[in-house]
């Protein structure tokens, strides 16, 4: 659906600003408290809390995020997910979020409301409040900047640094493919990342959001490489019939499609991995885990490995 109106009586034009605040304020409902602890202040007033905070701020754009196809609902709960997934990331769970949001006076009130109404459902279903944010005017642009915040689950926040040569290289699900639906479908890892965090041997991790093959160079410790078989990584079946159409192969579309919104980790070396993967398995039946190799030093890559030099993932800027 285009979030643009055939004529301006089903615009944000048609609205003002202030009409169209107390809308929003009706489509979020309960996940947007009244003031001062939501919209309706300069700022919002949060609660004190005796774990460590963690933020962060993603966007969705027309354009670059969604299109037409992408159902308005599903927009707005994937803005709120690929946040969730930063927190996931690091073992954190959500607590609120403010919301700016950049319209063009053309944007229809009807793919406004839907775009909300999905929020609010994901909201709900995450448990984060919506407690303020901005509205603002643009010509030709659409876009939404989330800022979410977070707190530890435990006394230990994991990072993407940490990991050593040895270390074994796992990732959730599957991977690849992203653009046939899974870019707003996926759902967040919040309860595996929170369980991978009180995992003392996990060392480091973060989630796949711009393609294995690029992310995972943040993943890497210094004077390292990763070597990874082709042959373990979780192809998902978007990225074969995906293939069938670009003639990339799967793996290429595994490792740089972007939008996977996975875990990747390192467990190390001395970690009893039987133990490990019996654990997950006992707490995880449902998602996939897949040990796909080892971090070696840099000269000791086997010639059997994936060279990272022949794929890219998404860079913002760049191409």
């Amino acid at each position: 659906m285009s979030p643009f109106a055939k004529n301006k009586s089903g615009s944000v034009a048609a609205l003002g600003e202030e009409k169209l605040i107390a809308l929003i304020r009706r489509w979020l409902g309960a996940v947007s408290p009244p003031a001062p602890f939501g919209i309706g202040d300069d700022c919002a007033v949060l609660p004190a809390t005796g774990a460590r905070q963690l933020i962060t701020t993603d966007p969705v754009i027309y354009g670059r995020h969604f299109d037409d196809a992408t159902p308005p609902a599903a927009v707005g709960a994937k803005l709120l997910k690929r946040n969730l997934s930063d927190l996931a990331a690091m073992g954190a769970q959500p607590t609120a979020a403010v919301l700016s949001i950049t319209l063009d006076p053309r944007v229809s009130v009807r793919w406004l409301e839907q775009f909300y109404r999905g929020l609010a459902a994901t909201s709900r279903r995450w448990r984060v409040r919506i407690v303020g944010g901005d509205l603002t005017q643009a010509k030709n642009f659409v876009g939404a900047y989330l800022t979410l915040l977070g707190r530890a689950t435990g006394p230990r926040i994991v990072t993407r640094t940490g990991a050593r040569p040895g270390d074994a290289i796992y990732v959730t699900g599957q991977l690849g493919g992203s653009q046939l639906g899974h870019h707003w479908r996926f759902t967040p890892r919040l309860a595996e990342g929170a369980w991978l965090a009180q995992q003392s041997a996990v060392r480091a991790m973060m989630d796949v959001s711009d393609g294995l093959a690029k992310d995972l160079r943040a993943l890497t410790p210094p004077g390292a490489k990763p070597a990874i078989d082709a042959t373990a990584v979780p192809v998902s079946a978007a990225a074969r019939r995906l293939a069938a159409h670009t003639k990339k192969t799967p793996l290429r579309h595994a490792l740089c499609d972007g939008e996977d919104y996975e875990i990747v980790f390192a467990l190390a070396r001395t970690a009893d991995r039987a133990t490990f993967e019996k654990s997950w398995l006992h707490a995880f039946p449902r998602t996939r885990l897949t040990r796909i190799g080892q971090f070696v030093r840099a000269g000791k890559l086997p010639a059997d490995a994936i060279n990272f030099d022949d794929y890219h993932g998404y860079e913002h800027l760049k191409g």
